[in-house]
């Protein structure tokens, strides 16, 4: 194949998890392309309606995912774009249980119901280079071919694990099927609002004590384009999409302006339930781990098959900070929040440094 695909944009395209960020912007971007007939968003019948404007031209359907099989055979659909993913459980919507049955359960019966699609040809998955893990003994560089050296701890990672196994035994039943598998790095940019995102524009920003991991990102508009081009192009297997390039969090959290507030690793969680008190949103194993091994993926696949760089990892998220330069403002309670976690990440570090001596 040449670099760029062939064209073949389908002419009914189903999205699926039209109800969140990511899933409304594909469906009206796909919505806008003259090529494509017609786009059904489809969510679940509980999901909310927060992108009115978006969805305008996009039909949208609610449905549980054990009945999309009669759904996307009555709609003789060409193309399926799977984005129906929790990437952090939600203690108000069910949690890590409901997670799972989001991301695990719902992708399987997803799955299910387009391999009795009779006349579907094209199958777009939404992945994350959280397959890959972390641990001690993992490569600097991670390519497609990578396995992991162990198990995610987080939740996410499992789950995409056992998405990407489903998506296999998919392509093996139905080889007749254009099956893409995009695993991101994570999202940032000026209109993303991500674990990450809220992560950096914290004051005061947790880190692992004697941890600077590197890091790489993705661009929202970026993913978008790549996504894009998934369903109007043919692009068979799977691809790692990230930023060319790194950033330490050292160096991200500098170029953020926030201060860096290091504790012990068997802390974090402290931290992490001092930033939900705080409200900066949630911290799941996932992250934590990313924060204190960081991971580096290999785009040249992306890049030689698609015909595209996404913009640099320093460049998606000098975009970031553009777009939240002075959006925060600390108050007298968080710097004394601030203050005394690294007391206590003082405290911890004496306590650990007696313990070894004695």
């Amino acid at each position: 194949m040449t670099p760029g695909g062939t064209s073949g944009a389908p002419g009914v395209v189903v999205v699926t998890g039209v109800g969140r960020y990511l899933g409304a912007h594909v469906a009206a971007r796909l919505a806008a392309d003259p090529r494509i007939e017609r786009v059904i968003g489809v969510d679940a019948p509980d999901a909310g309606t927060e992108f009115p404007d978006l969805l305008d031209r996009v039909e949208r359907i609610r449905v549980d995912s054990g009945a999309l099989g009669g759904l996307l055979a009555d709609l003789d659909v060409d193309a399926v774009v799977h984005l129906a993913l929790v990437t952090s459980p939600d203690p108000q919507h069910g949690g890590r249980s409901a997670m799972k049955d989001q991301n695990v359960i719902g992708s399987m019966q997803m799955l299910a119901a387009c391999q009795r699609a009779p006349r579907l040809r094209k199958l777009v998955v939404r992945s994350s280079t959280a397959a890959y893990g972390v641990s001690f003994r993992d490569p600097a560089v991670f390519t497609e071919e990578t396995e992991p050296r162990e198990v995610p701890r987080g939740g996410f990672g499992r789950d995409i694990l056992d998405l990407e196994g489903y998506v296999r035994g998919f392509r093996r039943r139905r080889p007749d099927v254009t099956a893409t598998v995009l695993r991101f790095a994570p999202f940032i940019g000026s209109t993303a609002d991500t674990t990450l995102t809220r992560y950096f524009s914290q004051p005061f920003v947790p880190t692992v004590f004697g941890r600077d991991p590197r890091l790489q990102f993705l661009h929202f508009d970026d993913a978008l384009e790549v996504l894009h081009r998934s369903i109007v192009e043919d692009h068979p297997g799977t691809y790692n999409v990230a930023g060319p390039g790194v950033l330490s969090l050292s160096q991200a959290i500098r170029r953020a302006g926030r201060v860096a507030v290091p504790v012990l690793e068997p802390g974090l969680s402290g931290a992490a339930a001092l930033a939900r008190t705080m409200g900066f949103g949630r911290y799941g194993l996932d992250q934590v781990d990313l924060f204190v091994h960081g991971r580096v993926v290999d785009t040249s696949r992306l890049e030689q098959e698609y015909g595209f760089t996404p913009r640099s990892t320093a460049a998606a998220f000098e975009d970031f900070i553009r777009a939240h330069h002075g959006g925060v403002v600390v108050t007298r309670d968080q710097l004394a929040a601030a203050e005394k976690l690294v007391l206590d990440g003082i405290r911890q570090v004496r306590s650990a440094m007696r313990e070894r001596s004695s």
